[in-house]
């Protein structure tokens, strides 16, 4: 897990992002509008595919929709009476009013209509790595965590009512699962209920009930939790997952949602076993969530020492001299073939080559002398952990893509 304790007063991942090259910015291309980096490009592939799996592993099936939607799709389902403000303008194109989307729920809640459901195949679970756009104000942007493209791990189940809770289970062990991996600790999960107040959509006996499944899911989990009146979304009620920051500043990072508004607004029905239609329920569910929005809080938490499978370069290696880089290119062959992230700085004095790996963040640093190329073997440090050892090439390959396939925070050097 990420050490909380060691938590430095600030850490930006922009500063973070620019000396690891993760991503950059262009006044030509626009505010909000990040250019994902090689290095970052990495961070994000890492993340995308990790992001995948979960979802396979929790039963989703993949799906594709268009980023672009009819002005009537998002009045359909209320984004434009109640997000107007945040979205881009309409593109007239045919005598249509096409629309940047705002959220990715209305495509997926026609992907669900577009065939007819029986109570026998439910749930079903549709999971997309998609885009949505926001028109933010250009003062409240930066860098990777306020964007105006969100290219969200985003799933939708619909299901019956007496299969919510074991949904919300699912989701919720898929996600602690997931966030174990990264080394995030929750702080706690926050419950999150309408008030008295207007403007919720639904019955209240619906509220109710669901609020009731919600609670009994959040007691049984072991880990503290906190109920939040008035912190629900106006069509349901949800499981915010609490953590803190890399500065100690708690913020929510993922969600379990629950919506009785897109079912109603699009008439989203299953046939039960009485031969009837009956409306289906809908949980809104990410666990990576924003790709944007966890690579910046990766970077800030780990300031910028990813795990080893996330990591950008996961070994630089550094021929001592001219003679040595027939040995390294060979070295950087046979690791690239086991899979290993491998970058090769050849030229320049040796403390500068490491400090520069050292300040980009390279998981491991290893080092060819004479002596290591006449044996075939590299001298490799951990920056991380202080460790270091040398190693056959083979054998680093070895151990690196074991801990990689792990998913390991650290190479284990031996």
């Amino acid at each position: 897990m990420i050490d909380n304790d060691a938590r430095p007063a600030v850490r930006d991942h922009r500063e973070i992002g620019r000396a690891m090259g993760v991503f950059a910015g262009h006044p030509d291309v626009g505010a909000g509008l990040p250019l994902w980096l090689p290095a970052g490009a990495v961070i994000r592939h890492e993340l995308e595919q990790f992001a995948r799996e979960v979802a396979l592993a929790s039963g989703c099936q993949p799906v594709y929709s268009p980023v672009l939607g009819k002005r009537a799709l998002f009045e359909r389902s209320g984004h434009w009476e109640k997000f107007s403000d945040d979205m881009f303008p309409p593109m007239p194109v045919g005598g249509d009013q096409l629309v940047l989307r705002p959220a990715n729920c209305p495509h997926h809640a026609m992907i669900y209509a577009a065939e007819q459901h029986s109570y026998r195949e439910l749930p079903v679970r549709y999971n997309e790595l998609a885009p949505m756009f926001r028109s933010e104000p250009s003062g409240s942007l930066s860098g990777l965590s306020r964007v105006r493209q969100i290219d969200l791990d985003d799933t939708h189940v619909f299901c019956r009512p007496d299969q919510l809770r074991d949904e919300v289970v699912l989701a919720l062990d898929a996600l602690l699962d997931a966030f174990a991996v990264l080394g995030i600790d929750v702080e706690y999960l926050r419950l999150s209920c309408r008030d008295d107040g207007p403007g919720y959509l639904g019955s209240a006996d619906q509220w109710r009930q669901a609020e009731d499944e919600l609670r009994a899911v959040v007691s049984g989990r072991g880990l503290d939790w906190r109920e939040a009146p008035g912190e629900a979304a106006f069509y349901g009620p949800k499981i915010d997952v609490q953590v803190l920051d890399a500065a100690g500043k708690e913020e929510s990072i993922a969600t379990v949602q629950l919506d009785f508004n897109q079912p109603e607004r699009f008439d989203l029905s299953y046939i039960g076993e009485d031969g009837a239609a009956h409306r289906v329920l809908m949980i809104h569910r990410g666990i990576i969530g924003s790709m944007e929005r966890m690579a910046a809080f990766l970077l800030e938490a780990y300031d910028g020492r990813l795990p080893l499978w996330l990591a950008p370069v996961q070994l630089c290696l550094l021929p001592i001299s001219a003679a040595q880089r027939d040995a390294a290119d060979d070295a950087v062959r046979l690791l690239r073939a086991a899979g290993v992230r491998v970058r090769v700085e050849p030229d320049g004095s040796l403390g500068r080559r490491i400090q520069e790996s050292r300040s980009r963040r390279d998981a491991l640093i290893g080092v060819i002398g004479a002596s290591e190329a006449g044996a075939g073997e590299i001298m490799v440090d951990d920056p991380a952990s202080g460790s270091r050892a040398r190693l056959k090439i083979a054998r680093l390959a070895e151990l690196i893509m074991e801990a990689v396939g792990r998913r390991g925070r650290r190479v284990l050097l031996a």
